[in-house]
């Protein structure tokens, strides 16, 4: 790329394209929204070795042993693919790093598609790594090549928080150009790399001790900066995209603004108070800056607690100086629904003539079987549940005929586990593999499952059928879901056996690229 070339960029755009010029050369995630688009454009760049990985975890320490041998790598995933990679994630902070390590994660406040809305800042406290927080796509693209930096400077792995407005929103961002850090040689330290208890226990006092550097460098990064303002009267802290709302309704105010939210700058926080007559901070999520600042016992303001949950938005910044409530007026909204064809339609239509069956449900497009017009699918937790909970319901209520359901990639992601136990512990009933060919909820990516990689090159296609017969599966059914009048037989038929039965209800999404 030519020097300050300008583009109009995403957030993950940003991330993408700063993680290239940091030389990044390795990268893995599963795709969940909204996070997804950061690998898709990564791996547009045909230096950088980028995968789709089965699940979270996978991707977490496929990305960690790039680092390990030396290359820059990143993770990327939504905030609840995060728990998916904890373990690796929480002793990969005891172990450090070679080259440089970003682990991007994309909370979703506002539950735009997700479970919950968890804050990711709390994995920072919790994993003791330093976490960064972009407030548009400039600074995405600019704090990535930091944080690659922070990552060899302190030898740790960096949290790179996002959200679905910074992920999603755009705006012009100036590129730069490539370059590549030296590769650091694959070295075997068993003492830095291998966390037996003797190992880690040593390691921990490294892990203290850089907390403590973390801290005085919190105090000089440019990622924290006080913007002075012409009226004194009241200061802002905030961080991430609360940040642009402030700009925007108060636009001569001074402003104390955390990109290195945790460890926390105190010095930078208390020099900042003095300059002003009050102190607002405002954050989006849960109160994590706040409980930082009550510990430095500094005297602010900040959110009415109703604004824990949800997005923040600009019209809310008066209110919250104010010290009022949320007063948000319901809007009718039209209610997610499967595609017009969708080949799940007819499963669920067809479950539908079977009211005396509690169907186990999963995370996918097929989740909106619990919606209207439907009402088929009766409880859903996370991935790979749909099968592990239906086992639960039939030991608790062995006379209710249970339907575990998940789809092709959700199986692959974390459902083969749950298929081996119920085999394992020698349950009965019928699990639903719902198989569209695609990962379709966020977006139609490739999986094991589709036959090509996430650079649209063919690969060995996984046999869904051969690898539940291998797992234990009394029988295997694969049937086209448009022949429902079979279908409703088939699962009458399963439903009245005894025994440990797979369905694969197979057909491809209707929104399959147009290459496949």
């Amino acid at each position: 790329m030519n020097e300050q070339t300008e583009r109009l960029l995403s957030g993950n755009e940003a991330i993408a394209h700063g993680a290239y010029d940091a030389g990044l050369q390795v990268a893995a995630a599963y795709p969940g929204t909204p996070s997804t688009e950061i690998l898709e454009n990564i791996a547009l760049f045909k230096e950088i070795d980028a995968q789709w990985s089965v699940n979270e975890k996978v991707a977490y320490e496929v990305a960690y042993g790039a680092s390990m041998a030396g290359v820059r790598s990143l993770y990327a995933s939504k905030h609840v693919g995060l728990n998916v990679a904890m373990d690796p994630f929480m002793t990969s902070v005891y172990m450090g790093v070679n080259a440089g390590f970003v682990a991007v994660v994309c909370d979703d406040p506002g539950l735009h598609s997700s479970q919950n809305e968890q804050d990711t800042r709390w994995v920072a406290l919790y994993g003791k790594a330093p976490i960064i927080e972009p407030s548009g796509s400039a600074e995405a693209y600019s704090f990535i090549q930091e944080a690659f930096r922070i990552s060899e400077q302190f030898d740790t792995p960096v949290l790179f928080r996002m959200t679905t407005r910074t992920a999603h929103s755009k705006e012009n961002v100036r590129i730069g150009k490539r370059t590549i850090p030296v590769k650091k040689a694959l070295t075997k330290d068993i003492g830095k790399y291998v966390m037996i208890p003797g190992s880690a226990y040593k390691r921990h006092i490294v892990l203290e001790k850089r907390l403590i550097e973390l801290r005085k460098f919190s105090e000089k990064t440019t990622l924290n900066r006080i913007e002075k303002g012409k009226n004194k009267a009241r200061g802002f802290i905030t961080s991430g995209v609360t940040y642009q709302y402030i700009k925007e309704s108060f636009p001569d105010a001074p402003i104390l603004k955390l990109g290195f939210s945790y460890p926390l700058c105190e010095k930078k926080v208390n020099a900042f108070a003095k300059s002003v007559k009050e102190v607002v901070l405002i954050e989006e999520g849960d109160p994590f800056i706040e409980i930082q600042l009550k510990v430095t016992g500094l005297r602010f303001k900040t959110r009415h607690p109703s604004y824990h949950i949800g997005e923040l938005r600009p019209e809310y910044m008066a209110r919250i100086v104010k010290g009022l409530p949320k007063n948000d007026v319901p809007i009718p909204v039209r209610k997610p629904a499967l595609c017009p064809g969708c080949p799940h339609h007819f499963v669920f239509h067809t479950l539908q003539k079977f009211p005396e069956v509690f169907v186990s449900g999963d995370i996918g497009c097929y989740t909106l079987g619990a919606l209207a017009p439907y009402g088929a699918l009766h409880s859903c937790i996370c991935m790979g549940g749909g099968f592990t909970v239906a086992e639960g319901v039939r030991r608790a209520k062995p006379g209710v005929p249970v339907v575990g359901i998940v789809g092709d990639s959700t199986f692959i992601h974390s459902g083969i586990t749950g298929l081996i136990n119920a085999v394992y512990n020698r349950i009965k009933g019928v699990f639903f593999i719902l198989d569209n060919s695609i990962t379709a909820m966020t977006g139609s990516q490739e999986n094991p499952g589709s036959g090509y990689t996430l650079q649209n090159e063919p690969t060995i296609k996984l046999d869904l059928a051969k690898l539940c017969l291998a797992c234990g599966a009394e029988t295997v059914d694969i049937i086209n879901p448009y022949q429902h009048h079979e279908l409703e037989e088939l699962i009458r038929r399963r439903l009245s056996e005894e025994k440990l039965t797979v369905i694969i209800a197979q057909y491809p999404c209707k929104l399959i690229p147009a290459r496949r």
